[in-house]
C-alpha cells in the first residue's frame, strides 16, 4: 500500500504546473527558447537598464506589458503549439515557447 501511495504522489508531482524564469538581459531573452506544458507559468524578469516587453507574435495575444529594470511579468500557457514572442520596444529581441 505504501508503494501505491508513493507512486500516486510522484505522478501528481510530474504533472503539476511548473514555473519557468526568463531573464531579459544584454538585449536578449535568456533562455530564448522554452519547452513547457499547458498550465505552466513563464516569468520574465527585466535585468537590463532599459525597459522591455515579452509579447506574443501569434493570435494568443498576450503581453507582459512594459517592464522597467527589476520588474517582472508572467504568462500561463493555455494552448498547445509553438508560441513565438518578441520585445515591442526592441523587435530584434526574439523568444519562443513550445507548449506540449
Amino acid at each position: 500500500m505504501v508503494l501505491a501511495g508513493g507512486a500516486g504522489a510522484a505522478r501528481q508531482e510530474a504533472i503539476a504546473p511548473k514555473r519557468h524564469i526568463v531573464e531579459m538581459s544584454g538585449m536578449g531573452f535568456h533562455p530564448d527558447t522554452l519547452e513547457l506544458r499547458r498550465g505552466d507559468t513563464v516569468v520574465w524578469i527585466n535585468r537590463d537598464i532599459v525597459s522591455h516587453t515579452a509579447t506574443a507574435k501569434t493570435k494568443a495575444a498576450w503581453t507582459t506589458g512594459t517592464l522597467a529594470q527589476g520588474q517582472s511579468g508572467s504568462y500561463v500557457a493555455r494552448r498547445k503549439g509553438e508560441d513565438p514572442y518578441f520585445c515591442q520596444l526592441h523587435p530584434t529581441m526574439l523568444g519562443r515557447l513550445f507548449v506540449r
